[in-house]
């Protein structure tokens, strides 16, 4: 695996070693002990799966309390994904970074706590896989506008986006509480 330090301090893209055939091909998504050698030491508890249409856009989201560090990947489809520092006192909050991720790619963008998570689906449909660190907890769930003009995430969307009602209704960054 290869482990690429993102735009924001703690963000890492990790690259798989892929082992193509006439079958197919093989690959690890997670090894604890290169994980743990590139710094990332931590336990995940739980995994998610989303599934998403064209132009969906999810987020931008995180949990409190104690917060959840993210491996994001897709296996099916292709997203822009997005992660905003929501950490008041480091010297990148509400800067953003965004890759792309397909399953093509193959690539996995890891999101440490302290920041939101949000996405976009570039293709007619995308299956996202993530595992996280903490288990989900409503009550600590967080979450702030997607377009906030002050963060300005150029979202590669392809016609009007689809939200949901409680997206809609999340702060800008500058509005909401102080989490991190």
């Amino acid at each position: 695996m290869k482990f690429i330090g993102g735009g924001l301090s703690g963000t890492f893209i990790i690259e798989a070693d892929v082992f193509p055939d006439s079958r197919g091909f093989f690959l690890e998504t997670y090894n604890r002990r290169e994980f743990r050698e590139a710094g990332i030491n931590l336990d995940f508890v739980q995994d998610n799966w989303s599934r998403s249409v064209k132009n969906t856009v999810r987020g931008l989201h995180c949990q409190i309390n104690p917060g959840q560090d993210k491996l994001v990947r897709v296996v099916s489809g292709e997203i822009f994904d997005v992660a905003v520092d929501i950490r008041r006192d480091s010297p990148t909050f509400g800067r953003w970074e965004g890759h792309r991720l397909s399953v093509e790619n193959k690539r996995q963008f890891f999101i440490p706590k302290g920041f939101a998570h949000g996405f976009c689906v570039i293709s007619d449909t995308a299956d996202l896989m993530y595992k996280c660190t903490d288990f989900y907890s409503p009550k600590d769930e967080r979450g702030i506008i997607w377009n906030d003009p002050e963060i300005g995430i150029d979202w590669p969307l392809d016609g009007e986006p689809i939200l949901s009602k409680r997206d809609l209704a999340s702060p800008t960054l500058k509005n909401s509480e102080k989490w991190f």
